[in-house]
């Protein structure tokens, strides 16, 4: 009967052989969520046997994950933002970068609480429903998706975080909410061009294609979505996005040609400009 260390040793060697970056960090997430148990709970337990009943699901997991389905959608949760979200193939994976936008729009854009937020292609909901609970009940925020199946996720997570100032409509980009107005418009729309499909990696066609393309150049929905956000903003109404590499000095000129001011983008963690802001104002 293999020990614990036993079984992480060899489950990290075999996901490597099948590509899985990080490997042995995965068999220990695996491990944890398999045993219940936080990673320095593992560490003291190393010496333990595995038993038969253990193993069986684990198997089962580490053939997922050589098969490059998701950690994220194997474990079925994701933090963010130092809370657990539900996450699946029903959205796209939230991503470490997304943090740093909800940290952005909290501490540097819109530090006081606005009236009313709205999280354009909410997806799994982690930005709007984050924003939400950050801003607390004074703050309104709706979030927004053209796909029924990502609201439903969304709607998981409202539940299982407590949040109640919140609403939630079925919309491709405005047309569904013509006549509101925010305070704040954030959005992580798919950026990914479709010319880069073949090159991405394995994991990412678990992620709904829905989530990721937009146009060859990938600003296909981001420029339809800057076009028609004037006049979805209060005067003095900020928007904040998300981005891809090498895109952020065309997304920076579509802002301005539609009227916006006050345009920055700022970096992520890597030093890739990737955080579009801009204000609007009518005078």
């Amino acid at each position: 009967m293999k020990t614990i260390l036993e079984t992480l040793d060899s489950g990290t060697q075999w996901l490597e052989k099948k590509g899985v970056e990080d490997a042995r960090r995965n068999m220990q997430l695996l491990l944890c969520h398999q045993l219940e148990c936080s990673k320095i709970q593992l560490y003291t337990r190393f010496d333990e046997p595995l038993t038969d009943e253990a193993l069986a699901p684990l198997r089962e997991m580490l053939k997922r994950r050589g098969q490059r389905e998701p950690l994220q959608h194997i474990l079925g949760t994701v933090e963010f933002y130092l809370r657990d979200f539900y996450t699946d193939s029903r959205a796209l994976i939230p991503r470490p970068e997304t943090e740093e936008l909800c940290e952005i729009v909290l501490k540097q854009l819109q530090p006081s609480a606005p009236k009313k937020v709205l999280d354009m292609g909410t997806g799994s909901g982690v930005i709007g429903l984050t924003l939400a609970l950050e801003y607390g009940a004074q703050t309104q925020v709706t979030l927004a998706d053209t796909s029924a199946d990502a609201l439903e996720l969304a709607a998981k997570n409202t539940t299982a975080l407590g949040v109640e100032n919140t609403t939630s409509v079925r919309t491709n980009l405005f047309s569904e909410i013509q006549d509101q107005r925010y305070d704040l418009i954030v959005a992580n729309l798919p950026y990914v061009p479709e010319r880069d499909r073949a090159s991405l990696a394995a994991e990412l066609e678990y992620d709904p294609d829905l989530a990721l393309f937009s146009g060859e150049d990938g600003l296909d929905i981001i420029r339809e979505f800057i076009q028609k956000c004037p006049s979805h903003l209060e005067d003095g109404g900020c928007v904040a996005l998300e981005i891809g590499i090498h895109q952020h000095q065309e997304v920076e000129q579509l802002l301005a040609a539609a009227g916006f001011t006050d345009i920055n983008t700022l970096p992520d963690i890597s030093g890739i400009y990737r955080f579009p802001t801009a204000r609007w104002k009518t005078i």
